[in-house]
């Protein structure tokens, strides 16, 4: 995992410095075209984590959204994931921040790539 230094959050609540590692929040609203937009990441207890949001105007991410904060916080070989658990299992704090997720200990299944369209 990889973080945007020139984006760490380094003042308020949510504050951090390098020292923190590939931990905090990050302001990456210079990448989505003036839409306001954080990131709060992690990469403890065997997993990499990444939760994201824009603020303004509406909240919604896109594919393209996702894609790009993938690419700012992974390499373009790296396999990230976002995960619907079971329903027992569900968690919303906020309706608009969606996660990206990499475990660090094992490798990610993927289906053979013929399964999910042609290339």
């Amino acid at each position: 995992m990889k973080v945007p230094e020139k984006c760490r959050v380094l003042v308020g609540r949510m504050a951090s410095d390098k020292s923190y590692g590939c931990n905090g929040a990050f302001d990456l609203t210079e990448f989505f075209e003036g839409r306001v937009t954080y990131a709060v990441v992690s990469d403890g207890g065997g997993w990499e984590h990444v939760s994201v949001r824009h603020v303004l105007p509406d909240g919604v991410l896109n594919w393209q959204d996702m894609c790009t904060v993938k690419d700012l916080f992974w390499d373009p070989e790296e396999c990230v994931m976002q995960l619907h658990p079971p329903a027992s299992s569900y968690v919303n704090c906020h309706p608009c921040v969606l996660h990206l997720w990499r475990p660090t200990r094992e490798k990610i299944p993927q289906p053979p790539t013929w399964m999910v369209g042609p290339k």
